[in-house]
């Protein structure tokens, strides 16, 4: 198996020092995979959740797209900043890189950025999960770009197909690029929405404004992962009924409990093609 390169980055919030040990021992299990690893100099800040400001996160990623021996940028972050990284990322230069990014949550804007700007795809997952589930499923992923950690289940809610290009992710992150020239073209996609945070009335709220873009009129379907927030309120059940009585009716949906921020969740390529 040939050695690859890879980096972890913090484009979102970054962590204070009582993070430091998972870091290390995501490290530790990268290079037991045989990758070599490059770390991010703002992972850490003793100004936590910041750092440095969004320009100077986006260098070090274009750094990163820059360098032709790093294949996987891993963005171990999460929260609320990852937004300020979008407009200052070079995507002419992300278009043509061999290092492929994920994140998730957060990183939801930055994985659609790069989609929208270049049509160039990333996945959606947290490389930290792998501390405690899917290891293997991961280093095949990285290998080999494929395999089951590529393949959550999903069932049919409405309808029985669909397929297109999957956009989206964190509903919340989603759609902080509303309105900007970051926000993918809907048309005729699959559109993937899970949350962690948010009650009934916070989710309503954020169905009705994807409603209000026209969301729902011009995508090939919608993929629910879990709103571990209101899945805990309602019940999972109760909580997939909530969400599909506010999908017009003509709208294909299905749903999966493995796509989330739960620890058994897997992965989803943005910009990938799906079909059910």
């Amino acid at each position: 198996m040939t050695q690859k390169s890879c980096a972890l980055c913090a484009c979102s919030d970054a962590f204070g020092d009582g993070r430091r040990q998972e870091i290390a021992s995501l490290c530790e299990t990268l290079e037991n995979m045989g990758l070599s690893v490059r770390n991010s100099p703002y992972i850490f800040s003793e100004n936590a959740p910041f750092s440095v400001g969004g320009r100077e996160k986006a260098e070090w990623l274009n750094t990163l797209f820059r360098d032709e021996n790093i294949t996987e940028i891993f963005d171990v972050s999460g929260g609320d900043l990852a937004s300020e990284v979008v407009p200052y990322l070079d995507y002419r230069l992300a278009a043509v890189s061999h290092a492929r990014f994920w994140g998730y949550s957060d990183l939801t804007c930055v994985l659609n950025a790069l989609y929208a700007a270049t049509g160039k795809t990333s996945v959606l997952y947290q490389a930290r999960k792998i501390l405690v589930n899917r290891a293997d499923e991961f280093e095949n992923a990285v290998y080999n770009r494929s395999g089951e950690l590529f393949e959550p289940p999903f069932d049919f809610l409405r309808g029985n197909k669909m397929s297109g290009t999957v956009v989206g992710g964190n509903i919340r992150c989603f759609l902080k690029l509303a309105g900007t020239e970051y926000f993918p073209d809907l048309d005729g996609k699959l559109l993937l929405l899970e949350s962690l945070g948010g009650g009934a009335a916070r989710i309503a709220a954020y169905l009705t404004h994807l409603e209000m873009l026209g969301a729902f009129d011009k995508v090939n379907g919608v993929l629910l992962g879990t709103f571990t927030e209101l899945d805990r309120e309602l019940g999972r059940k109760e909580s997939l009924r909530f969400i599909l009585s506010r999908i017009p009716k003509g709208c294909a949906v299905a749903k999966t409990d493995f796509v989330g921020h739960g620890g058994d969740s897997r992965a989803v390529v943005i910009g990938g093609s799906m079909t059910l």
